[in-house]
């Protein structure tokens, strides 16, 4: 049976039971363990903090064209329902004399979607990290995603896209530097095989 010392572990045996299940059963002995490890798993972001992450990995260096990371898979857990929602993430920033490890930068976008989640906000955070801890002239991030709570209940559409963006500085200011942003997001995913 389930260790009931782990709270989380108590918690999902008595959900399983106002389920009408008997936790007890063969299938799912093991099964409020393995919803604790989960859970712990999906949410560590909050226990990660951006500077943290950054440090370590700015560097000097003299380029003030655009850097786009684009195409970072990620997975999160939307907060109203904590139902998956997972999908893509685009990056773009305009150094003032610092870069940022490349590595970086999809490590920002897995520690804030490893916490209960809104697109919106999530998109938001990873704008505001980078403008604050990098500094450059401008900052552009798009989330593209489904959610899983829009297609397993409620309107249960399975083709609907959620789009976000947060622009700052040069990429919120100036229009022909938010349009080549978002006609780099257009360009198919690179092939190098």
């Amino acid at each position: 049976m389930s260790d009931v010392a782990d709270p989380i572990t108590g918690l999902v045996t008595t959900l399983l039971k106002e389920l009408g299940e008997d936790p007890g059963r063969n299938g799912l002995v093991k099964t409020p363990e393995r919803v604790a490890q989960s859970l712990r798993f999906f949410t560590e972001g909050y226990k990660q903090n951006p500077r943290d992450i950054l440090k370590g990995a700015l560097f000097d260096v003299d380029y003030d064209e655009m850097v786009v990371v684009r195409d970072i898979d990620f997975y999160s857990l939307c907060e109203h329902h904590m139902i998956p929602f997972f999908g893509r993430v685009h990056v773009g920033y305009i150094p003032d004399g610092r870069v940022l490890g490349l590595s970086k930068i999809p490590r920002l976008v897995e520690m804030f979607s490893r916490r209960l989640q809104v697109q919106e906000r999530f998109t938001s955070q990873i704008a505001e990290s980078l403008q604050d801890l990098l500094q450059p002239k401008g900052v552009g991030v798009v989330v593209e995603s489904i959610h899983l709570c829009m297609m397993m209940r409620g309107v249960q559409k399975q083709n609907t896209f959620a789009i976000t963006s947060s622009l700052r500085g040069e990429f919120e200011n100036d229009p022909k530097t938010r349009s080549e942003f978002m006609e780099l997001m257009k360009h198919q995913k690179a092939s190098f095989a």
